[in-house]
């Protein structure tokens, strides 16, 4: 049976893996618009895949940390992509379509599974130190 972190972990992991899928699928019809979109798709691809491994193999805070920091660089990116455009990677406005908006769902759930299960061992680790420094908790 799943505990409930390895259960979030799961979830994390599936956002990455799905993300990832898109985000390599749509690489052709991205370098067809123009080299930097389709280099920003690659490099989204590959890290999230990467995470992948990096969640399934040996989770750890620095994995977390590294999917909390692609998830919210995905999502700010296609901020800027579909309100101002984003100099040298894609300089013209996107178009809101469902696809990106089902996408950037699947990656706002991930980073907030990554964040709380980030921070869910800050707690006790906070009363420990207090322990530590003699202080009751």
């Amino acid at each position: 049976m799943t505990s409930v972190g390895g259960l979030r972990r799961d979830i994390v992991i599936l956002s990455c893996a799905v993300s990832a899928g898109i985000h390599g699928a749509l690489v052709p019809d991205h370098f067809a618009e123009g080299t930097g979109a389709g280099v920003g798709f690659v490099v989204a691809t590959v890290l999230l895949a990467a995470l992948v491994v990096a969640l399934t193999r040996r989770p750890s805070s620095a994995a977390l940390t590294g999917a909390v920091l692609v998830f919210a660089g995905l999502l700010a990116s296609y901020a800027l992509a579909v309100t101002t455009g984003l100099p040298l990677l894609h300089p013209g406005v996107e178009p809101v379509e469902r696809l990106a908006v089902l996408t950037k769902s699947v990656e706002a759930l991930g980073l907030l599974v990554a964040t709380d299960l980030l921070w869910h061992g800050r707690p006790a680790a906070a009363s420990h130190l207090q322990r530590l420094k003699g202080r009751p908790s």
